[in-house]
Formats: structure tokens, C-alpha cells, sequence
């Protein structure tokens, strides 16, 4: 008797932990490795690295620091920018 309730009750966990797989492995991981990439690319910026911000703004990094960056936008205005609003690092290799 005991053995037919463990039976149902696994009969009816079972649809739910396959979609709870299903979603870990479709959207969850694959969120998480791009944000350690992001959070990789935030870390590793230079100075003289040419970015674009996620507002779209096309820059060189003229000085950095812990949590802020200056991108140098055409030679002569300089914006300062959080770390985190890096969206991109595109120089040329």
C-alpha cells in the first residue's frame, strides 16, 4: 500500500522536476554565463580599450578606475561613464 502512494506521489513530482530541469538548463545557465562573461570583460577594461556604452556611445578609455571610466569620445570631450555601463570592448585584433 505503502509502495502505490510513493508511486503517485513520484508520478506527480516527476513532470515538475523535468520542467524545472528544462528550464535550469534552457534559461537559467546560459543567463548566468553571460553574465560571468560580462562580469569578466567589466574587469579585464585598459586604458586606451575602444568600448561602446549600452547607451551606444563609441569611445577610447582615457582613465579608469574601481567602479568608473573616462571614454574619450571624439579627441577633445571626455564622458565619465560606471564600469558597468560598458556594453562592449571592440578593438581591433
Amino acid at each position: 500500500m505503502k509502495g502505490v502512494k510513493y508511486m503517485e506521489l513520484l508520478g506527480a513530482l516527476l513532470p515538475l522536476l523535468l520542467m524545472f530541469a528544462i528550464f535550469y538548463f534552457l534559461l537559467i545557465r546560459p543567463q548566468q554565463k553571460r553574465q560571468k562573461k560580462i562580469q569578466e570583460m567589466h574587469q579585464a577594461l585598459q586604458k586606451g580599450d575602444r568600448v561602446i556604452t549600452i547607451g551606444g556611445m563609441h569611445g577610447k578609455i582615457d582613465a579608469i578606475d574601481e567602479d568608473k571610466i573616462v571614454v574619450d569620445v571624439n579627441g577633445s570631450q571626455k564622458l565619465t561613464f560606471d564600469r558597468q555601463a560598458v556594453r562592449e570592448v571592440v578593438n581591433p585584433d
